[in-house]
């Protein structure tokens, strides 16, 4: 007898067995496709786990063990209804912070178009100089949301001698006194006290567009703004606006509405650098994902319990 765990895309997953039995990672095309047998179901921000899909899930899947952090393509709702637990793998902390952070120095600096002025030949021109930037150390450094990842740019931040804000839904007290971070409880002013403004937040119904047209005419004129949390965080439009007018100077991009697609106005801005949902994309934290992923579908498969549940709001 083989155990039947099914990916919504193909991973190279090592061969493991549960008291000796085998496991066997069956790529599915869709939802649609996983076989009555199937006990767990992985999947990814990528792909889509809605109520419709849920239901559709076979009696004896028990799990979905998602494939990073966030959550929100998946209706947790729907999958408690059906008593489905629900697992991510809470581990991309650090490596998340990091590209966060280079984003906000790329950004700021105007690392992509001083490149492209070099690789265009422009540097050799008479009279010619490459872009200027914006300074990073001692500014004032706004944080949307306050979890892990947050909290690990805010202790980054410390090294550039930044004054560090902070907004979310609950004060924490602890964390403050780790990073040197003052709580901001109105989001409104928190958008006009800083000079960069990075977005952490969870994407939930009530986040989306959290930071819209009327907060970001709040900013500072030539403020930079940095997301890499979800891409429906942000109003795009709005965001494409603020930068025409010069209400923000520069944007950090690492995640989008329609991703993979990104809005046509975003893509045509010098003045915005984008990368590709890359937070985790390190070969040491895609290494620990697997194994959290491993170890959380073991983990059901052995005892019916996880590591690392997720509950429905």
């Amino acid at each position: 007898m083989t155990r039947i765990v099914t990916l919504s895309r193909a991973l190279p997953l090592p061969k493991i067995e549960i008291a000796g039995t085998p496991v066997e990672f069956v790529p599915v095309a869709s939802p649609k496709d996983i076989p009555p047998e199937a006990e767990v179901h992985c999947t990814t921000s990528l792909d889509p786990l809605r109520a419709n899909a849920i239901a559709d899930l076979p009696d004896n899947v028990g799990l979905v063990a998602n494939i990073g952090v966030g959550v929100d393509n998946i209706d947790l709702a729907a999958a408690s209804a059906r008593g489905i637990i629900v697992s991510n793998t809470p581990v991309v902390t650090e490596d998340t912070a990091d590209l966060a952070f280079a984003l906000i120095l790329a950004a700021c600096r105007r690392i992509g178009q001083a490149e492209r002025f070099l690789r265009g030949g422009h540097w050799t021109a008479v009279g010619a100089a490459p872009p200027l930037g914006g300074r990073v150390h001692g500014r004032t450094l706004g944080l949307v949301g306050f979890g892990a990842i947050a909290q690990a740019v805010a202790r980054r931040a410390r090294g550039f001698d930044m004054e560090i804000l902070y907004w979310n839904r609950t004060r924490r007290p602890d964390a403050e006194n780790v990073t040197g971070a003052a709580y901001e409880p109105d989001l409104d002013a928190l958008m006009g006290r800083c000079d960069i403004i990075s977005v952490h937040a969870a994407l939930a119904p009530d986040t989306h567009n959290l930071i819209d047209a009327n907060r970001l005419s709040r900013v500072r004129r030539g403020a930079v703004l940095v997301n890499t949390a979800r891409g429906g965080l942000v109003d795009e439009a709005a965001l494409i606006a603020a930068l025409e007018d010069g209400r923000l100077s520069a944007a950090g991009l690492d995640v989008f509405v329609n991703e993979p697609q990104v809005d046509p106005g975003l893509l045509a801005r010098d003045d915005v650098i984008l990368t590709p949902h890359i937070g985790s994309a390190t070969d040491a934290c895609r290494t620990d994902m697997a194994r959290r992923l491993l170890a959380n579908v073991s983990s059901f498969l052995e005892h019916g319990r996880v590591i690392d549940p997720v509950k429905a709001s």
